[in-house]
């Protein structure tokens, strides 16, 4: 490989240092809009590196244990700092590796400002509570202990809001990290990674090695001194890791794959409703684990909500994300658009109809990158691929019922059961939807996609390890309960 001189390359970070991987080998990094823009290389370590991380974070962590919860608080305000200085740096980077809007981009760095402010005031928080005791000279209390070593594996979809809030926890509450970043981006990851170590964090409190996931991913999941792994991705290698992690007796949190729903009652508002179903299910080109994939309309409204769906579908703009007027940029790589156009080619030969898109994009430059439509199938059934299976692509697959109670058990005839919305003016109907609906994250009137950072976030079913991730509920994955008694 023919490494370009004038492009940087990024190194791991392990215990306080930037060093090169043993192997000497490094991958480029490429802008999925223009194959031919390296963003950087990233290292493509072996097992000694990995070993290497997990020895420094071994270490560094009793110290950073006994350091005082605000005090680590105060490493995560300074990381924020250092994040927020380069925000538009860093959102132009993730732009260029994975592909989304420069918009989003930024917002998406905001958030993870946020995330690190918000988990270092954890800091100041209660960690347990006074419990009665039978002992009339009894005292007994709960607090909460680190894990110790927690190994985290993170997708390319959320290079920077995904890493930090698991990262910025699991400091917070004691442990030390072992991050493996997904490795198309990299780059942005260690970006991330500059910024902690600006904040000054005692060396090998955290720790990032990049490389293939068959090696640095399953060594995670098998080193012995890697006392919790947590984990989003695709429900292949999540269950890979749970699998893994249970045979060792390590802790694990999976967040994976969904299939999620959006209702659209009889009664909607529908100007709402396909301005939510387009931004809920192609914004960063439908690559969330909450995007919309599914629309169920009531046949009362069937055809008024095509006809606006499609209308406001073709006047979106596809393009490089740099670009003031994209609305949609690339999927993230060739693979990834190679795995969308098979679902749009799957979905033709079982029968549904494609009444939008579903074409590689190729003109006007976009030839350069991997660029497909926005797609809409109509005449979808319940036992179609399109229907059950995560695309992770700007893929809309229109489904239409009866009544509210078809809908509901079409919506639930998954899998999955991450998130879900609907659309009605009608408190019943709402009240049902609530009360019925199979995912764990609910949402009424508001596009599938997205979560305040304060609220549990994590799905039902096959969606995750039925653990939560974000907000207070993360204290749960990241500490064990201890129990006090104390006897006078």
């Amino acid at each position: 490989m023919t490494v370009k001189t004038d492009v940087k390359t990024y190194l791991n970070y392990i215990n306080g240092a930037w060093i090169p991987a043993s192997s000497g080998q490094v991958e480029p990094s490429v802008n999925p809009a223009n194959r031919e823009d390296v963003v950087g290389y990233v290292q493509k370590s072996g097992a000694g590196d990995l070993e290497q991380a997990v020895a420094a974070a071994k270490e560094a962590q009793p110290a950073w244990r006994k350091l005082p919860a605000p005090a680590r608080g105060e490493y995560l305000y300074k990381a924020a700092n250092a994040l927020e200085k380069r925000l538009d740096e860093i959102a132009e980077t993730m732009t260029r590796e994975m592909g989304k809007t420069f918009g989003e981009a930024k917002g998406e760095t905001a958030r993870g400002i946020a995330i690190l402010r918000y988990y270092a005031g954890e800091g100041m928080r209660k960690v347990g509570d006074v419990i009665p005791s039978t002992a009339s000279e009894g005292l007994m209390f709960t607090t909460r202990v680190p894990l110790g070593v927690v190994g985290v594996i993170t997708p390319w979809n959320f290079p920077v809001a995904i890493p930090i809030w698991k990262m910025a926890p699991a400091l917070v509450y004691g442990n030390s990290v072992v991050f493996k970043p997904a490795q198309e981006t990299a780059v942005t990851a260690a970006k991330i990674v500059e910024c902690l170590d600006e904040a000054g964090l005692p060396s090998g409190v955290v720790n990032m090695v990049t490389g293939p996931g068959s090696v640095i991913g399953q060594g995670i999941i098998d080193h012995p001194d890697i006392n919790g792994i947590t984990f989003t991705g695709s429900n292949a290698v999540g269950k890979r890791v749970g699998q893994g992690a249970l045979a060792r007796g390590a802790k694990y949190q999976l967040e994976m794959g969904g299939k999620n729903p959006v209702i659209v009652a009889n009664d909607a508002d529908l100007d709402l409703a396909v301005e939510a179903t387009i931004s809920g299910g192609l914004r960063s080109t439908g690559q969330k684990c909450t995007a919309t994939s599914r629309v169920i309309i009531q046949s009362g409204i069937y055809d008024a909500f095509r006809e606006r769906l499609l209308a406001k579908v073709a006047q979106l703009q596809i393009g490089d994300g740099m670009q003031g007027d994209t609305w949609m940029g690339p999927c993230a790589s060739e693979s990834q658009l190679k795995t969308v156009l098979s679902y749009i080619e799957k979905g033709v030969e079982e029968g549904a109809t494609l009444i939008y898109g579903g074409r590689r994009l190729m003109d006007n430059g976009l030839d350069s990158g991997f660029f497909v439509e926005p797609t809409v199938f109509e005449d979808v059934t319940a036992d179609m691929a399109i229907a059950q299976e995560e695309i992770f692509g700007p893929v809309l697959a229109l489904l239409k019922v009866d009544t509210l109670d078809e809908a509901i058990a079409l919506a639930n005839d998954v899998q999955y059961g991450l998130s879900a919305s609907i659309f009605t003016r009608d408190i019943g109907s709402i009240l049902s939807f609530i009360g019925e609906i199979e995912a764990g994250l609910v949402r009424v009137n508001a596009e599938s996609a997205g979560v305040e950072l304060q609220a549990p976030f994590g799905g039902m079913k096959q969606s995750s390890s039925h653990s939560r991730e974000q907000g207070q509920a993360a204290i749960e994955f990241f500490t064990s309960i201890k129990t006090v008694f104390i006897q006078s």
